[in-house]
């Protein structure tokens, strides 16, 4: 027992200064705009190199800092935290919801736009887990076979939909793939009443997928979802992971 308590204090003790470098050295940098080594940075901050390193990466990163040879400066994440949202990117708004979708759920979590008749995956974050599933930024994906696809669907209008379903393919990639279109419209039917769509190894054997649409100003910019193989896959875990997109998106859209 003392043993365990003193390793917490010990590792919260270390997280708090590892916070404090972490701002020492963003301040520093800002306040030499211009440019500064890593070698002058861990001298003026008494900050070893070896730390300094893991830092200094993590920051570049995330944008904080940028790094051009040698020299550090100040980077754009830094003028975000400066901008009102409403004056953001929609990406840059909607990269800390896929973030913390994926740090809360400790699963793969994307946000799609739709292209065509495609989702496209724009932003994504992998799971830790050694069992895991991973998609490709720029990776594009037929909309009837993925949950970000379905909730898209379900979110058009009548005229929209029914141009889908004479226009777009809808290749079998499974045994699971919902292709027929008056099953797929029930589908669509639940997503829209349950404001949920959820695929079950439709597209990836092994994958099922739950996805939210994201709405702005009223009108769809995309969906969050989230990949979760089926051997973590159960009903509690559906259902923790809906009342997470819930969450997440309901903030957004407020």
């Amino acid at each position: 027992m003392a043993t365990g308590a003193t390793s917490g204090s010990g590792g919260t003790a270390s997280t708090v200064k590892s916070a404090m470098r972490t701002l020492d050295i963003i301040e520093y940098v800002v306040a030499h705009s211009e440019g500064v080594v890593a070698q002058d940075i861990a001298q003026a901050l008494a900050i070893p190199v070896s730390s300094l390193s893991y830092l200094l990466a993590t920051l570049v990163e995330r944008d904080y800092l940028s790094r051009s040879g040698r020299l550090y400066q100040p980077g754009a994440g830094l003028d975000r935290l400066r901008a009102a949202p409403q004056r953001l990117p929609l990406i840059e708004r909607v990269r800390p919801l896929v973030r913390s979708l994926r740090v809360r759920s400790n699963e793969t979590s994307s946000y799609f736009v739709q292209r065509d008749w495609q989702m496209e995956a724009v932003i994504t974050e992998t799971a830790e887990h050694t069992l895991r599933y991973s998609i490709g930024v720029g990776t594009r994906t037929p909309m009837h076979c993925l949950a970000s696809g379905k909730a898209m669907l379900a979110a058009l209008g009548p005229a929209a939909l029914d141009r889908y379903f004479e226009e777009a393919p809808r290749e079998r990639y499974t045994e699971s793939t919902v292709v027929d279109e008056s099953a797929l419209r029930r589908e669509l039917d639940q997503a829209r009443e349950s404001g949920i769509a959820i695929t079950r190894e439709e597209y990836t054997p092994g994958i099922c997928g739950i996805g939210k649409i994201l709405m702005l100003d009223g009108e769809p910019v995309g969906s969050l979802s989230v990949a979760i193989p089926t051997v973590r896959y159960d009903a509690r875990v559906e259902a923790a992971a809906c009342a997470l997109l819930e969450a997440i998106v309901s903030g957004f859209s407020r």
